[in-house]
């Protein structure tokens, strides 16, 4: 519209205020016409509307004064109307608003390899300039500020989000409040030190922490409003678990322990037989340059959600699944085959930091090809770049038990011919798992410290190719019954081999069984050196020893062939074992009373074992301490 005014005389006067400039050589004055009362011109209205202030409606009894930009002499010499005043404007104060206003310059995480976070925090060997914290832990970050903060009327507080879906609910958010004072055990921040616009933080996390990668921002509210700080990924933060914190459920109290089982990158894997037990070094590499979002990165493709990931006994059944490729693209595809032209052959793998890669290089594509030691290597070097304590462990003769009986079962037929579509069973030169190291509060006291886990496909764990955390005490006691997959593991270290010939009828008989053949020699690299360690012992008891032949008859009476192990000896005597008062005391003997009861109408005789052992609050078993043998008579009734 301006620009018709400009180039047609005959539009002159529609714009009030406005001084057109020369038309044919003379100045034009822009001039309205006037306004009958009924209506006012479209212009007025809208610069009315665009601002009402100056340009007031006019009143039901009178026109608007005409606004023109004229000459005090004008022709008709009436006097100019005067302009009406602008009201003065509210002053919006910019500037002060701005000063008010607390705003998040820049967040300095003191994530420096030689930091004081990294190095306390035991992270200070990952190959990365990322910051790496492990959970239930003190570190200290700092924050610079568009002024001063004034604690008396500023508030702030820490906004962590990990997962595709961050919620509070869940865990997987996290608002950090500023506190006066650091109580522990939660999420919590306090300023220990203030400069100019710079505030230092000190901030806890509770042991319970979810690990995974976090997105950092920083809220701030005070007078002049709230301001939350721009996400910048250079500053998310990692959070491992923490072997190091005593409320982690992974703590391991040893340092020599921790050193190996956390720390060391090389390890030790044992492979051949148990007469020739041969051994290759594994670089597991866990804190090289991008092994740590690999893992996180597997963590992501098992589809899992974040929320779960602050359980370990859940984290490693994840991972566990996930190193194989049978039923979830995970790392790795098993061939025992003998052609690998389609990929590598296991036997080439020498370090899990090129099988890592490459699957991670190819977007979750998994990697042709391995065995046994490849699955346990790339097994262990994600639990200690995570923060699971871990050890790769090689078993001799280890079976293979198919249908949960317990036993490794061959059948033959009536000439002594083996059955071959029924021996399914199967005994390894060896096999290679792992271990890792957790509290299990998901099971009986007594049953934390070392678990097996094992990432080869073998059988299913609740419909997926996984296997394990199965607590070491519970197979070498015979604890079948509890979880997870321990009748599994029990079968691979100390099954006994049972010969069945088919009889005429159809039906099988037990005619033969070997009880040493299974379970040999189970070894891992010692603690502190590069010598084998046998840990047999904690897998089961001496071969032929009583305890031992317990073990398997209370194992086997919960397996698919109980009817095998029914046991020759009486069961009609309980046991009970108590103490007077409140438990032992530091400093003080403890008395308790173990009574039995014969509810027979006959004379037993009774083995009695007794044990004391050392036990952390965490479930976690340390050491035996005493053991004894009693023979107890005891007569009917």
């Amino acid at each position: 519209m301006h620009g018709e005014a400009l180039r047609d005389g005959s539009t002159l006067g529609r714009f009030p205020s406005i001084t057109l400039g020369v038309v044919d050589g003379a100045e034009v004055e822009a001039t309205e016409p006037e306004e009958s009362e009924e209506s006012e011109s479209a212009c007025r209205q809208w610069l009315r509307k665009i601002c009402p202030c100056c340009h007031p409606k006019p009143d039901d009894d009178s026109k608007d004064a005409l606004v023109t930009a004229i000459d005090d002499d004008d022709d008709e010499g009436e006097p100019t109307p005067e302009k009406p005043e602008k009201p003065e404007k509210p002053e919006t104060g910019g500037s002060e608003l701005e000063d008010l206003l607390l705003r998040v310059r820049s967040v300095d995480l003191m994530k420096s390899a030689q930091g004081v976070n990294r190095t306390k925090h035991h992270t200070d060997l990952y190959h990365t300039d990322a910051f790496i914290i492990r959970r239930g832990q003190n570190f200290q970050m700092g924050i610079s500020l568009s002024r001063p903060f004034d604690p008396k009327n500023d508030k702030l507080h820490l906004i962590l989000k990990t997962g595709p879906l961050p919620t509070v609910a869940k865990g997987t958010q996290v608002d950090v409040p500023l506190v006066e004072s650091l109580v522990g055990g939660r999420w919590e921040a306090a300023a220990v030190k203030q400069e100019g616009n710079r505030i230092q933080l000190s901030v806890n996390s509770p042991a319970t922490t979810a690990i995974g990668r976090y997105q950092l921002t920083v809220e701030t509210t005070c007078v002049g409003g709230h301001a939350v700080s721009t996400h910048d990924p250079a500053n998310d933060v990692y959070i491992l678990f923490n072997p190091w914190c005593e409320e982690d459920t992974v703590f391991m109290d040893s340092e020599e322990e921790r050193w190996e089982y956390v720390l060391n990158d090389v390890g030790r894997i044992y492979y051949g037989t148990q007469d020739q037990i041969g051994q290759r070094t594994w670089n597991y590499g866990q804190f090289d340059d991008g092994i740590l979002a690999i893992c996180l990165f597997i963590l992501e493709k098992s589809g899992t959600p974040p929320s779960g990931w602050g359980d370990p006994v859940n984290v490693v059944r994840v991972i566990s699944a996930m190193i194989n490729a049978v039923d979830d693209n995970g790392v790795l595809v098993g061939n025992w085959s003998g052609n690998y032209s389609a990929g590598t052959s296991p036997t080439v793998w020498s370090g899990s930091i090129e099988i890592l890669r490459e699957y991670h290089k190819n977007n979750a594509a998994p990697v042709k090809y391995g065995q046994c030691w490849a699955f346990a290597g790339v097994f262990t070097t994600v639990l200690r770049c995570l923060g699971i304590p871990a050890r790769t462990v090689t078993n001799y003769s280890s079976a293979h038990d198919t249908d949960v009986s317990l036993t490794t079962d061959v059948y033959l037929d009536e000439n002594l011919d083996p059955i071959n579509h029924l021996n399914t069973d199967s005994v390894w030169n060896f096999h290679v798992w792992n271990d890792c190291w957790m509290a299990r509060p998901d099971l009986p006291l007594g049953n934390g410290g070392w678990q097996a886990v094992d990432a080869t496909p073998q059988e299913t764990s609740q419909g997926t190719f996984r296997c394990g955390p199965t607590a070491l005490t519970a197979v070498r006691n015979g604890y079948v019954y509890l979880k997870h997959d321990t009748p599994f593991v029990f079968a691979e270290v100390n099954s006994d081999k049972i010969y069945w010939q088919k009889n005429a009828d159809g039906t099988f008989n037990q005619i033969y069984s070997e009880k040493k053949t299974v379970g040999h020699s189970i070894s891992t690299k010692a603690v502190g050196s590069d010598e084998r360690s046998d840990i047999t012992h904690l897998y089961k008891h001496a071969e032929g020893t009583e305890q031992e032949r317990i073990a398997v008859e209370t194992a086997c009476r919960y397996g698919s062939k109980a009817a095998a192990y029914s046991s020759s000896a009486a069961e009609d005597v309980s046991l009970k074992v108590s103490m007077d008062g409140k438990g032992p005391k530091m400093g003080q003997d403890a008395d308790l009373s173990i009574t039995m009861v014969n509810s027979s109408a006959e004379h037993r005789t009774i083995v009695l074992h007794s044990q004391v052992s050392v036990v952390y609050y965490t479930g976690v078993h340390k050491a035996i301490i005493g053991q004894d043998r009693t023979d107890v008579n005891i007569q009917p009734n």
